[in-house]
């Protein structure tokens, strides 16, 4: 059966309308995740959240533990990780208060541990198309006619927590052709691919960065306001997310769930115990432990 997880960032941190709710405490051997998982069922479907930066906003972009989230996330049997983040728009068109169904990333963050393997067990996975095609269609599908949804658009990923300056923020919309800019969807995007997780991403936009002409810097009380006006259209997605993906879990026609078939690199005489130990949910499925 499917278990949908929803990654709530910036101005979400709970979900409501779960029957049978409980927060949870999950132990990884990667440390505590951002805070307990809130566990329950919409509908037919079960369901878990986990608000990234943590009730209160205690974690900054760059100490959000990535690693035990996903690892925590997998313990409990999710399948599909949707992530829903507030993000800067580089595009006229993706106004403050619009939706974009993130395709692409460009990951520049570099104070991060960007991967569950390493040395004693080596994985290459690939994230040519880090977001899973179901998992877009079915967030295409629920979107209610009160979102203006854009379909697509390359996400770059800083490393925070400061927000662009004007150059950068030209760079990024004017050579790189980016569409919205963020600062936590890696390597949380890469973690769920190597966890063999379907993952998509919804950026809600909350500014025009800093190249915007008639915006100028970004504004903190304006990004708080418009985060607010967007929370229950977030859980009204949610809710249809929930009915969309309801029943069994299909196999992922682009291989999300099957990532590590022939990734790891290590033969198997020469793993590290300890890491391998560390490795039984995330890659026990290939490792067999």
């Amino acid at each position: 059966m499917s278990r949908i997880a929803i990654i709530g960032g910036s101005g979400i941190y709970d979900m409501d309308g779960l029957e049978d709710p409980r927060w949870q405490q999950i132990e990884t051997p990667w440390g505590d995740p951002s805070d307990k998982i809130l566990t329950g069922r919409l509908g037919q479907t079960e369901m878990a959240f986990l608000p990234r930066h943590g009730r209160g906003h205690i974690h900054s972009p760059t100490t959000v533990p990535y690693r035990a989230n996903i690892d925590a996330l997998k313990r409990l049997g999710v399948t599909d990780v949707i992530a829903i983040s507030a993000c800067g728009s580089f595009r006229e068109e993706m106004a403050p208060g619009d939706f974009v169904l993130v395709d692409q990333f460009i990951d520049r963050t570099f104070a991060r541990e960007k991967s569950f393997f390493g040395t004693g067990c080596v994985a290459h996975v690939s994230v040519a198309h880090p977001v899973c095609e179901r998992l877009r269609d079915a967030v295409k599908a629920s979107a209610s006619e009160d979102i203006t949804l854009h379909d697509g658009g390359t996400y770059l990923c800083m490393e925070g927590p400061q927000f662009s300056t004007a150059a950068e923020s030209k760079l990024y919309r004017d050579v790189w052709n980016c569409d919205v800019i963020g600062m936590t969807n890696m390597p949380e995007a890469k973690l769920a691919r190597e966890a063999e997780l379907c993952y998509a991403a919804v950026a809600m936009i909350t500014d025009y960065d800093s190249w915007h002409p008639e915006h100028g810097s970004v504004d903190i009380t304006d990004i708080i306001a418009t985060l607010q006006g967007n929370a229950d259209k977030a859980r009204a997605l949610v809710r249809g997310l929930a009915s969309a993906l309801e029943g069994a879990h299909p196999d992922c026609p682009r291989g999300c769930d099957r990532a590590l078939e022939h990734a790891i690199m290590t033969a198997p005489d020469q793993r590290d115990p300890a890491l391998v130990a560390k490795l039984d949910s995330v890659a026990g499925r290939v490792l067999g432990t």
